[in-house]
């Protein structure tokens, strides 16, 4: 098994990790903040003093990151990963930023002689805890190759999306269609309700027709036709609005950069904001339908 460096345990990193010690590999991880440093120790892990440290001593380097910003930092700042891992070290970033970053890290890192990966994930932290996971990988056919025994370990679904920063690009975009699908299956129920239509009717018609979306027979966001929705648990989130929020400005950065027009995307970006502007950040983006009501 393999000694794996992973760096950053907050709601996602931390099972990810524990999910990689269960599977029988030697994890030592890194965190700014000590709960998770000892919640992973608690569970067989062992903690390094830096990221650097981690990336010196481990045969995989595997990070978790809030952002862009965060990831450059860590790979390319002093005393970063690129600088500290020994040629031929795997590093597999899966935290979801810009497309640029990620290029610019898997760039850096092959100058060294190290393999990279983007791999940003699909699932929220269920999917993190219960190891099914989907993950969206960008980078070389050997190097996809080499991880996906230590991905398998922690996700269901692994898919090769292309070069650098093809996993982030597959990303943002299957989440922007999530964001703007979302606001219109809630627009369609605060409707039906307006017209005196049965929800169960609705999701029972639109779920064989040609309304049917993800959105809908997954993740219904009006209590009680999709048992597991978090809309049976006032929102409780799996995925967070303030998450789904960031998805949909990476995604309307990329577009620009791309010279590219969205405009649902934009519009589903600005809806989400006004959403977690009210206070809303932590619920579930499924959550978007109170606001379309008003409430």
């Amino acid at each position: 098994m393999a000694r794996i460096g992973f760096v950053g345990l907050g709601n996602m990193g931390l099972p990810m990790a524990l999910n990689l010690i269960k599977a029988g590999h030697a994890v030592a991880g890194y965190d700014v903040s000590p709960a998770g440093l000892e919640k992973l120790k608690a569970s067989g892990g062992s903690t390094g003093k830096s990221a650097a440290d981690l990336a010196a001593n481990s045969e995989i380097v595997v990070t978790m990151l809030p952002a862009g910003k965060d990831v450059r930092a860590v790979y390319l700042g002093d005393g970063g990963i690129v600088a500290a891992a020994k040629p031929g070290t795997l590093l597999i970033d899966s935290s979801t930023i810009d497309v640029e970053s990620a290029r610019a890290v898997a760039e850096a890192a092959e100058k060294k002689g190290l393999e990279m990966l983007d791999a940003p994930v699909s699932g929220g932290v269920g999917g993190a805890q219960a190891g099914t996971l989907t993950f969206i990988v960008g980078g070389p056919e050997a190097a996809f190759a080499k991880a996906q025994p230590v991905l398998a370990a922690m996700g269901k679904n692994i898919v090769h999306a292309g070069g650098a920063g093809a996993g982030q690009a597959a990303k943002i975009c299957n989440n922007m269609i999530l964001g703007i699908s979302m606001i219109a299956v809630s627009e369609a129920f605060v409707l039906a309700e307006k017209l005196g239509l049965d929800k169960q009717k609705l999701f029972d018609i639109a779920s064989k027709a040609s309304g049917q979306c993800w959105s809908l027979t997954s993740y219904c966001p009006v209590p009680g036709p999709v048992p597991a929705s978090p809309a049976n648990r006032d929102y409780q989130a799996g995925f967070t609005a303030a998450m789904m929020l960031k998805d949909l400005r990476l995604a309307q950065d990329a577009a620009r950069a791309a010279g590219v027009t969205t405009p649902l995307g934009a519009e589903a970006a600005s809806l989400y904001g006004l959403y977690v502007g009210q206070g809303e950040a932590g619920r579930d983006f499924s959550g978007i339908i109170r606001f379309l009501r008003g409430i």
